[in-house]
């Protein structure tokens, strides 16, 4: 799952209707961000109300962020959105100016690092436990107890829809 910095990679689709998860084969929705998305807890959560049970978050973490917030942040995408997070990290030079951290990793909906790979190119696996999803979402309902109307988005100050208010 790591793979070398420079590694051709794909381009992610745009939607005017936002984000959306991608049903697969298996049954299991999927939702697909990519490295500096993984700091917008927001569009994570978009995806998780929409259906996704998998966060896939592709990376090219610098060695300098990734020591320090990569695993930290997986962990809080997981636990806050009650999903599994798949998160392939490119290891290695990343020409001509950063190293990539790597450090791929798979984390469960309770936060727990369930592989994770060493500082080399590899793959990492880990098993999936759907069951154990839905005990996590029944035992701790965070997304069934959202209450959207109580934090609605802010406006910026002077935009058509800003009461010029301060708080």
């Amino acid at each position: 799952m790591s793979t070398r910095a420079g590694s051709p990679t794909a381009s992610r689709p745009t939607s005017s209707r936002g984000p959306r998860s991608s049903p697969r084969r298996s049954g299991i929705d999927v939702g697909l961000t990519i490295c500096y998305d993984l700091r917008f807890p927001e569009l994570h959560r978009i995806l998780a109300v929409r259906g996704a049970r998998l966060l896939t978050i592709p990376a090219a973490f610098t060695t300098a962020t990734g020591r320090d917030h990569w695993e930290v942040l997986l962990r809080a995408r997981a636990i806050e959105n009650a999903v599994s997070v798949l998160a392939p990290g490119q290891v290695g030079k990343a020409p001509p100016h950063f190293d990539c951290f790597g450090r791929s990793a798979i984390v469960d909906p309770w936060g727990v690092v369930l592989a994770t790979a060493p500082d080399e190119e590899c793959f990492v696996a880990a098993d999936l436990d759907l069951a154990a999803q839905e005990r996590v979402r029944e035992s701790l309902p965070a997304l069934a107890n959202r209450r959207p109307q109580s934090y609605a988005w802010p406006e910026p100050p002077g935009s058509a829809n800003s009461t010029g208010a301060t708080h």
